[in-house]
């Protein structure tokens, strides 16, 4: 069974001393919060105790540098579910890599991924392009590797879950997006 709480537990152990940050189960819409006075801890705030967001928001805080992990949602523009065909476009150019490492880190959880347009009410237009651009992103992180942080919790999902640490680009099929 995958959970949420496992999750939780495995980025404490593996970012806490070093980065302060935290997973938590957010009630509402994911956001993250860089530490402040009043809270003294990165919090990356994932859906509903979703696993699939839990994965997806520890993927952008995985791809933010250190000056976007200082941002309230790493500063990034965000428009909600329903926007028009050109803001689904940049949507969809920004996610490519979360949405790559997120399939990569679900990969070492043995769970299944799906690709996430997140625009039910609005246009989302022909998603080829798309799949395309995060299997391409997926082969380059087979290739070159992952960042170190990546790696680490790669690594610390792949002995939770029992399943291969080596990341090979067989271990992705086209038919899974």
């Amino acid at each position: 069974m995958h959970s949420s709480e496992d999750l939780i537990i495995l980025f404490e152990r593996c970012f806490y001393q070093r980065y302060q940050a935290r997973l938590v189960k957010g009630e509402g819409e994911p956001i993250y919060l860089p530490k402040t006075e009043g809270r003294p801890w990165h919090e990356i705030q994932f859906a509903h105790g979703f696993f699939s967001s839990a994965l997806h928001e520890v993927a952008h805080w995985l791809i933010a540098g250190e000056y976007r992990r200082e941002l309230i949602d790493y500063g990034y523009w965000y428009v909600p579910d329903g926007r028009n065909p050109q803001q689904q476009e940049q949507f969809e150019r920004v996610e490519v890599k979360p949405q790559a490492l997120e399939w990569v880190l679900t990969q070492a959880t043995g769970a299944k991924f799906r690709l996430s347009l997140d625009n039910l009410t609005g246009e989302t237009g022909p998603q080829s392009a798309f799949k395309q651009a995060v299997w391409t992103q997926v082969q380059t992180y087979c290739t070159q590797g992952l960042s170190h942080r990546a790696q680490l919790f790669r690594q610390a999902l792949c002995q939770f879950y029992q399943t291969p640490m080596d990341l090979q680009v067989q271990q992705f099929r086209w038919q899974d997006l």
